[in-house]
């Protein structure tokens, strides 16, 4: 797939559905080192923060990617064709600390163009980030008590901030 850079200030998407419906895959790491991992993503954020364009995303720490997340500075965020989501469910649903489960899904690691974290041959949207703020969540923050039930062994996840460095993608994100 061919993709354009895409300026943060023309970049366009819902971000609802982007994150709810269409899920992306969060990688960090190293693709030089060969020490990488991905999971999907379906809960986040894109905005503006401290006068840079950001991408939010969470982690919980039970998960392998965590550990990337932890060691790297860099992360990436890659959107995929409605074609990918099975890819995208075997590598949300498998864990990288049992095997290869990249290989597994067929997807195809890629060079990003500015950061360490690979992307993916098959994205239609990369999203390169550089870490510039973590927070774990605090259950005593919580307002709404409902959200607990989303933590049931008590895994509260590490929000990560990440400047977007870069943004490539299809021209349907760009207006």
């Amino acid at each position: 797939m061919s993709l354009i850079t895409i300026p943060a200030d023309k970049f366009i998407v819902n971000n609802v559905d982007l994150w709810a419906n269409k899920w992306m895959l969060l990688t960090a790491g190293d693709l030089e080192k060969d020490s990488f991992n991905t999971m999907t993503v379906a809960w986040g954020s894109l905005g503006v923060i401290w006068n840079k364009p950001f991408a939010q995303v969470v982690v919980r720490p039970t998960r392998y990617t965590y550990n990337f997340m932890e060691q790297f500075d860099t992360f990436t965020l890659c959107a995929f064709p409605e074609k990918y989501r099975k890819a995208l469910n075997l590598l949300g649903t498998k864990s990288g600390r049992d095997g290869d489960k990249i290989a597994e899904s067929g997807l195809q690691p890629l060079a990003s163009s500015k950061v360490a974290a690979p992307a993916f041959a098959e994205a239609e949207l990369i999203i390169e980030c550089r870490k510039i703020y973590w927070s774990d969540f605090d259950p005593d923050h919580f307002h709404d008590p409902s959200i607990n039930i989303n933590y049931p062994l008590r895994d509260y996840h590490r929000v990560y901030f990440g400047e977007i460095i870069t943004i490539l993608g299809d021209e349907k994100y760009m207006h």
